[in-house]
């Protein structure tokens, strides 16, 4: 029946419209707008018409989101590139001037030494100048920021120059850093950027909604770009900032991180660094018998290794942290110091790897690029015991040392560049620490691929055929499982794929992948999350390995029932002592502490502006006003007072045409009773409308000539008046009040819970029982649930099964009392409830949670 009637409607409306075009003669002549006019004189009028419309069409389409995309992939694309030009030409220098001191060892070791701890230290007083938001990785800003939480400052251009500027510098001085965290920042923030430039041409880019949305696409754009690995970067954006993701932004991803690697890419061949675009380290493995079945074995052992590797490597780099923050008086120095503990660690770092000294046992010259294509080469270094044959193979003669062999090299440089990476990562500069265990892990899988050669040296053995093992897919497997074990992600496999641009060990690579976050995910937490534990960011922890036992736990065993709450019916006085009790951010509003039903929350600075308002000095200087005119017989009558109140509440709009519209009421007043008393001295507020409460009072502001009547009132005569005024009932007419807030009931499980946290990105919601309200649960009482330490203050710790037990007699006989007794009592209040089956549609217009 409604259908039809809208078609119906709409083909009427339709009709009538072209019957008044045709009375008035519209289509006989058509008409230019007004602003059109003055471009239709002359020969050249229509052109200039049709240049106007394609100039504002054009202008129409900046705003879409494909052409918002393409300026974001390509402005990473141009700063990646000249980010790694900038980074090649400082490695460049390095290499320079260590080659130019060949005559003295002493010279070279300072020049190796001074040269990364002058630019360690510049990116460090750089960024700690500029913008400390830049400091670290990015990625655990960014998971906090897609959650919902405002970090200020994070997304700003000061910080865009700081991070690209300090990143830049960092990896110039050949520390084992990384870039891949610090790109997913850097895209955030010019897409952040790009959105507030582009908001010049339509008011939707300013949406938070719209921007969230953008900043999850260029969080893809950010590894898109970094290690030309489109597919991967999309991947694994998702797995590290996302906890849900919403599928309309799978294309806007895919789209701005291909083009961001295609432009990359190209500009490496515009450069002549590259004649075609190639992968960044093009393998050249065999392809008809990549590995044989019995070598599985050997690469699951490769991601078990890796798993407990990357658990301790997340545990070290966070003890680290915690040593220097927990030693007060280490604390104290570095923070006076602020330049010499990144100074101090790049001089240890640089130290070791000095080529001549202690780094010809870990090939120390060598730098990240290259020790990468050294690993993933496809000879045997085993069988390479002639330093002859590495002459010819050019930066791989870093790997051989004429008093030990490669295996002991190998071990060396995973040990050595273990702990490096994890105490270079804690230096307050942009950097991550992917790129870093990636080469670890490489380094690794060369161990045990060099190990299997050395033990079957002719090769495998299968029907007749002998396959060499090749150990640099050992390396390219090693490498996706302890970067995905430190980071617990699976899309390193396909960002290692896109790497090498093969996929010929797709098989070991998964499953050694998968058998790393197996063993990491049980261990320790990722790295990201251990930096959101360790810099006390709001998150929410997952429900991983070990937490079956949390499914029996309900919303009643973890919250915290003694809340501040704020009543209908309460006194400024009230409001006074709320606030200095808690610091909540919202208050529930309830309707009074016996019913305890919850009618909304109210923001803890609209209650603070409430009391403000009502011990203002306007309002002192408007009392002695009226009492100025009291005495000289100007007095207002009551009648007009009546009148005065009476229009108010019975208005719907708001006295001041620049505050906001107010929401629409969600609490009807069923019987309206006359205002004969004052506002003050009233004390039935049971059947107030959050009509209401939205609208906002016109106050008289007092006259310049008036404001020199407060300093009539002495110190002890404002006391009088502001305890005059808290003994006052609050008046919630000037408030915002949510009418909806989330509510949870008390039987709900803990994994329901942590699903609607998640996905909705709350921070707290209210419990209630039968509407009424019986406490709180936020984002501390969750995850010390899911941590397993329900022992926080005002926490109710209970059995594990308390709640299945006490499943059978939720529905029991006092709280079927209860809530008759609360029926029958709004019935006699006239609050609002749900209609019987012979209730009136209309009444059912209040929004339920």
């Amino acid at each position: 029946m409604y259908g039809r009637y809208t078609q119906d409607l709409g083909t009427f409306a339709k009709d009538e419209a072209a019957r008044l075009r045709l009375q008035e003669g519209d289509t006989a002549r058509p008409r230019h707008p007004s602003e059109l006019l003055e471009y239709t004189q002359g020969r050249c009028g229509p052109c200039r018409v049709c240049a106007l419309q394609c100039q504002r069409f054009l202008i129409s389409k900046v705003g879409e989101d494909w052409v918002f995309l393409i300026l974001l992939g390509l402005v990473m694309a141009l700063v990646s590139w000249a980010m790694d030009f900038a980074i090649a030409t400082c490695l460049q220098a390095q290499k320079w001037m260590y080659g130019g001191l060949d005559t003295n060892v002493l010279l070279q070791y300072m020049a190796w030494v001074t040269y990364p701890t002058v630019l360690i230290t510049f990116s460090a007083g750089f960024t700690q100048i500029l913008a400390p938001q830049a400091v670290g990785s990015g990625i655990p800003e960014m998971k906090t920021i897609l959650r919902g939480v405002v970090l200020k400052e994070y997304l700003t251009l000061k910080t865009f120059v700081a991070k690209v500027i300090g990143l830049t510098c960092a990896l110039g001085s050949g520390m084992p850093l990384g870039k891949e965290g610090p790109f997913v920042h850097i895209a955030s923030m010019c897409a952040a950027l790009l959105s507030r430039f582009l908001s010049l041409f339509g008011g939707f880019y300013e949406n938070e909604a719209r921007n969230i949305e953008m900043l999850a696409a260029a969080c893809a754009v950010g590894v898109g770009c970094c290690f030309a690995a489109p597919i991967g970067g999309v991947l694994f954006s998702i797995e590290v900032t996302s906890t849900f993701f919403a599928v309309r932004n799978y294309w806007r991803g895919f789209f701005a991180a291909t083009f961001s690697a295609f432009i990359f890419r190209v500009l490496a061949v515009w450069n002549k660094d590259e004649e075609t675009i190639t992968a960044l380290f093009k393998t050249r493995f065999r392809l008809d018998f990549p590995f044989d079945l019995q070598e599985l074995p050997a690469f699951a052992v490769i991601g078990i290794a890796s798993g407990f590797g990357g658990a301790l490597f997340v545990y070290l780099n966070r003890k680290i942290v915690q040593f220097m923050r927990r030693q007060k008086t280490i604390n104290r120095f570095l923070m006076k110091k602020r330049l010499l503990f990144p100074a101090l660690v790049t001089l240890i770092i640089s130290t070791l790897t000095f080529p001549p000294g202690f780094g010809q046992f870990m090939a120390g010259q060598l730098t990240q690029k290259d020790t990468l294509v050294t690993l993933f080469d496809n000879q045997t270094w085993a069988k390479q015991g002639i330093s002859d044959e590495f002459e010819y193979l050019g930066i791989l003669e870093a790997w051989l040392h004429p008093r030990s062999n490669v295996f002991v090299t190998l071990v060396v440089f995973i040990l050595m560049k273990f702990w490096m990476s994890a105490l270079a990562t804690t230096i307050p500069v942009p950097c991550g620490a992917f790129m870093p265990v990636f080469v670890i892990g490489a380094a690794f899988g060369r161990l045990v691929g060099e190990s299997m050669a050395a033990w079957f040296p002719d090769g495998i053995h299968t029907d007749s055929n002998i396959y060499r093992i090749v150990p640099g897919g050992y390396a390219v497997v090693g490498a996706a499982a302890l970067s995905g074990a430190v980071t617990h992600t699976v899309s390193t496999a396909v960002i290692v794929f896109e790497l090498t641009g093969q996929i010929s060990h797709i098989l070991p690579v998964m499953i050694a992948v998968i058998l790393a976050n197996a063993v990491a995910q049980s261990l320790q937490p990722s790295l990201y999350d251990s930096i959101i534990r360790i810099k006390k960011l709001p998150y929410l922890p997952e429900l991983g390995w070990g937490h079956q036992e949390k499914y029996n736990v309900r919303v009643e065993d973890i919250m915290v029932r003694d809340i501040r709450y704020v009543t209908l019916n309460c006194k400024y006085r009230d409001l006074q002592q709320v606030l200095h009790s808690t610091k909540m951010k919202n208050l529930p509003l309830v309707e009074s502490a016996e019913s305890m039903i919850l009618l909304g929350s109210i923001e803890r600075t609209q209650v603070g502006a409430l009391l403000s308002n009502q011990l203002s000095p306007h309002r002192r200087l408007l009392t002695l006003r009226q009492k100025a005119l009291s005495e000289d017989g100007h007095r207002l009558s009551d009648p007009s007072i009546r009148f005065q109140i009476s229009t108010e509440t019975s208005s719907g709009t708001p006295a001041r045409p620049a505050l906001r519209k107010p929401l629409k009421p969600a609490l009807k007043r069923v019987s309206s009773s006359p205002a004969d008393s004052p506002p003050a001295g009233s004390t039935d507020h049971t059947g107030i409308a959050l009509k209401s409460l939205f609208c906002a009072n016109a106050t008289t502001e007092p006259t310049e000539e008036e404001m020199i009547l407060g300093d009539k009132m002495t110190p002890t005569e404002i006391l009088e008046w502001e305890e005059q005024q808290l003994d006052q009932l609050v008046d919630f007419s000037s408030a915002k009040i949510d009418p909806a807030p989330f509510q949870l009931v008390e039987h709900t499980s803990l994994h329901k819970t942590h699903t609607i946290f998640s996905l909705l990105g709350l921070d707290h919601a209210f419990v209630t029982s039968i509407g009424r309200l019986v406490g709180m649960v936020s984002l501390k009482e969750l995850r010390k649930a899911i941590e397993g330490s329900l022992t926080g203050k005002g926490v109710k710790v209970r059995p594990p099964l308390a709640s299945f037990r006490d499943s059978t007699a939720s529905t029991t006989e006092a709280d079927t009392t209860a809530l008759h007794q609360l029926w029958d009592r709004h019935q006699h209040h006239h609050m609002p409830r749900e209609a019987g089956p012979g209730g009136d549609d209309d009444d059912d217009t209040t929004k339920g949670q």
